[in-house]
């Protein structure tokens, strides 16, 4: 785990855009399983998560159609929560960071860290501005 002084800004990147923390599982569950769609960011402290990952969800939830829900978990720090929103990731394997699009509870979208490293954020964010516009 990292000292929370240590992930307070990273956490504050999207949560002063109106992302939600999620920090146990049963606030996964909740957020994932509701009627309409979810956005999920595994967070982390890796370089790629500040110079892509970050931004690029920053970016993407300002589109005019986006999801119902914006909703992050931090990698590192809530491991239940992080499990859980991996287990609904599933095949995809474990990856931080990554982004998740959730329609009606099912998985609709995945950007994973082999997707967002050597990226620029504008980028990750066309892609994931094109499945809300498919899937918002």
């Amino acid at each position: 785990m990292y000292p929370e002084y240590l992930v307070a800004p990273m956490r504050e990147e999207l949560t002063k855009v109106g992302f939600e923390e999620l920090k146990d599982a049963q606030a996964v569950t909740n957020a994932i399983e509701s009627e309409g769609t979810v956005f999920v960011v595994v967070n982390s402290v890796c370089g790629c998560a500040a110079a892509n990952a970050r931004p690029a969800a920053r970016i993407a939830s300002q589109n005019a159609k986006h999801p119902n829900k914006l909703v992050t978990v931090f990698a590192g720090m809530e491991k239940e929560a992080v499990d859980k929103a991996r287990n609904y990731m599933l095949p995809y394997p474990p990856s931080s960071p990554a982004m998740a699009l959730f329609k009606d509870g099912k998985l609709v979208h995945i950007i994973e860290r082999h997707q967002i490293e050597g990226r620029p954020a504008q980028m990750i964010a066309d892609n994931l501005i094109n499945a809300f516009d498919e899937y918002c």
